[in-house]
């Protein structure tokens, strides 16, 4: 194997689901300079089970072990959100270059220990914040920045997935309903979205936020159990960004009719518009295929605009957006380690999103406006 070749282990590589065999080794597989080497889950017959399926010549049910195996150069961490901690601690103080998914940590302060661990280690990172790898999510940046509607004015965003629109959970996502858990509605919807819209338009400097539960329980699917929410399943936010336009942002879950996310922004010479479409449209913009439309003309229809093939910096024909988003973050991710350059959303970038919904629970808990920090 060359030392070109970026050698990844897996934490939380379950053959059978979850977003690791889902997103993260197809899109590994289409990038020649990656090799999954290792991976790790929590029984010896699963991890066993997912080296055989993905091709990893070691299995782990120990993170620590993982990382610190001479043929690992980069840990991804994508095991639910309570247990990013320790491995992702793990990876950093072995000296490895980690990708961790997003929602980074449960808590901010989990977030400020792993940002200071990862400048401490001199490492590579990056944060599965992979909406902003959409070729058409790039593209509309480009448009943004090169004044093609002007100057930008205001934002609206409606992001409504269909996720628990049958009154239904999966026994897997149970642990999303508990607030506790850092993993809900504001946390994986709202951060998403949140970070596209900043990537795209610039920082959010304050708030006015109402956070809302209308849902409080459910069915846990395939039995008669049901499970109590503690967190919201609706962010309603007013916003400020840094270049003083505007942004209503409305984030919910239990959308029962086409769910979908819409973000408008609105410049002084035209309007651009990104919807999600597609399967895995109404679970999200980092997970929907994405269309862009502008309207340049007053009072003038929709013009779908086609997204220039130099968009896709991943050569090999990925046709689900989701992974082709994950694909070209690992791309970047990769470039940066050969470089040594920061362009992928990393470790801080994560930190600077949970710091904003932070901003938006005290903005709901204060019934005042709150600067982000």
């Amino acid at each position: 194997m060359g030392s070109d070749i970026i050698r990844v282990g897996i934490v939380g590589a379950n053959p059978q689901q979850g977003w690791a065999s889902t997103a993260h080794v197809p899109a590994l597989t289409q990038l020649p300079n990656f090799a999954i080497t290792a991976v790790c889950t929590t029984r010896p017959e699963s991890a066993r089970m997912a080296a055989t399926a993905f091709g990893a010549a070691h299995a782990f049910t120990d993170a620590r072990q993982l990382a610190s195996h001479p043929e690992v150069d980069l840990v991804t961490v994508a095991v639910r959100t309570p247990a990013h901690l320790d491995p992702v601690l793990a990876a950093l103080e072995a000296g490895k270059h980690v990708y961790c998914e997003w929602p980074l940590a449960r808590t901010t302060k989990e977030a400020e220990m792993m940002a200071s661990a990862a400048r401490d280690a001199g490492v590579t990172h990056a944060v599965g914040l992979q909406a902003r790898y959409a070729p058409a999510v790039a593209y509309l940046r480009d448009l943004i920045a090169e004044g093609y509607i002007g100057q930008v004015t205001s934002v609206d965003v409606i992001a409504a997935r269909g996720k628990l629109a049958d009154g239904q959970i999966a026994p897997s996502a149970v642990y999303t309903l508990d607030v506790d858990n850092g993993a809900s509605t504001l946390e994986v919807a709202g951060g998403h979205t949140l970070d596209l819209l900043q990537h795209l338009v610039g920082e959010i400097t304050d708030v006015t936020a109402t956070l809302a539960r209308r849902r409080l329980r459910y069915t846990v699917t395939g039995t008669d159990s049901t499970v109590e929410a503690t967190a919201p399943d609706h962010v309603l936010l007013s916003a400020t960004l840094a270049d003083g336009a505007v942004a209503s942002v409305h984030v919910y879950d239990g959308k029962v009719g086409t769910p979908r996310t819409h973000i408008e922004i609105n410049g002084t010479r035209g309007d651009l518009l990104l919807t999600s479409a597609g399967p895995g449209g109404p679970r999200g913009v980092q997970l929907g295929d994405l269309v862009l439309r502008a309207a340049r003309v007053p009072g003038g229809d929709w013009e779908t605009l086609e997204v220039p093939d130099r968009y896709r910096t991943v050569a090999a024909p990925i046709p689900v957006t989701a992974i082709l988003s994950v694909a070209q973050l690992y791309h970047q991710l990769g470039e940066d380690i050969r470089t040594g350059e920061r362009r992928v959303p990393d470790l801080e970038t994560g930190l600077r999103v949970h710091r904003l919904l932070d901003a938006i629970r005290l903005s709901a808990d204060t019934g005042t406006r709150q600067a982000v920090r």
